[in-house]
């Protein structure tokens, strides 16, 4: 079997096979869990997915105590919000249910995908550099659920709230589908998700040259406008909704200009070690 020879003797078709199986490993534990969740889906659904459209949520409850200390109006602090939730389709909470589980899947088996992904790479990497590498799972697994909780508590009902209460004339009443509800619910978390790996990501662009400090400082004020512009897109249109949105962001950005410099600063202090000893 391919897995059994040492990866330098391995040929191409060698290495898909091997990538196969990684490949369908992920797939079955994506398939367990989401199994289990489908077993749990009534409980997923009313304390998960619907808790965001609910004004006893904890996101509506802080900002509506910020607001009373502030003396402000605010939507957060309305009794319900003003929409109903609605199936449309014969198969529609069928499908809202199996799709659910898969993602509910890809979420929690977000670690063990990484896993077979670094078993899959790591053969191809220097000893010391699979030493220096060692978190690399246990560090992007935190920073990715700490983008889906940021998501969820966060830019969901954020945009649940806003999107909800967003009327151009009491003629119109505001009736969800399924299906986009829980799209507008995904694409936050998992979207969060994806973002909070930024400083991942920048750590391997710039092992590979790709990136260096000196451009992302060079772009930082750029960076800062889009962040600007996509809190204004998620959030509702009042500034202290955008901040408590960016604010992560940019922090995210400035520990990634911090991480590129540590990798460049590693990597001249080799160079120079290995042109001393030679």
């Amino acid at each position: 079997m391919a897995k059994n020879k040492d990866a330098a003797d391995m040929s191409f078709l060698d290495h898909l096979e091997e990538l196969r199986w990684h490949l369908i490993r992920s797939t079955l534990a994506i398939l367990i869990v989401a199994a289990v969740a489908f077993a749990f889906s009534r409980y997923i659904f009313d304390w998960v997915i619907f808790a965001p459209s609910k004004m006893n949520f904890v996101t509506y409850e802080f900002f509506c105590d910020i607001a009373k200390f502030f003396n402000f109006t605010s939507d957060f602090c309305a009794e319900e919000l003003p929409f109903t939730i609605q199936s449309r389709t014969m198969a529609g909470q069928f499908s809202a249910d199996i799709w659910t589980a898969i993602w509910a899947g890809i979420i929690i088996a977000f670690p063990y995908i990484l896993f077979e992904m670094w078993k899959f790479i790591s053969p191809g990497l220097y000893e010391k550099e699979r030493k220096n590498s060692r978190g690399f799972i246990f560090i992007a697994s935190f920073l990715f659920f700490l983008g889906v909780l940021f998501g969820y508590y966060v830019v969901a009902p954020l945009s649940i709230n806003f999107l909800g209460t967003y009327s151009v004339s009491d003629v119109v009443k505001n009736e969800f589908d399924l299906s986009s509800y829980i799209s507008t619910l995904r694409s936050s978390v998992i979207a969060c998700g994806i973002i909070f790996e930024l400083p991942i990501i920048i750590y391997f662009l710039t092992k590979v040259g790709l990136v260096t400090p000196e451009i992302l400082k060079k772009y930082r004020k750029i960076a800062l406008v889009i962040v600007l512009i996509l809190s204004a897109v998620i959030t509702p249109p009042d500034v202290a909704s955008q901040i408590v949105v960016s604010i992560p962001i940019i922090i995210l950005y400035q520990v990634s200009i911090y991480i590129s410099g540590y990798v460049v600063r590693k990597d001249l202090k080799k160079e120079a070690k290995r042109k001393k000893n030679a």
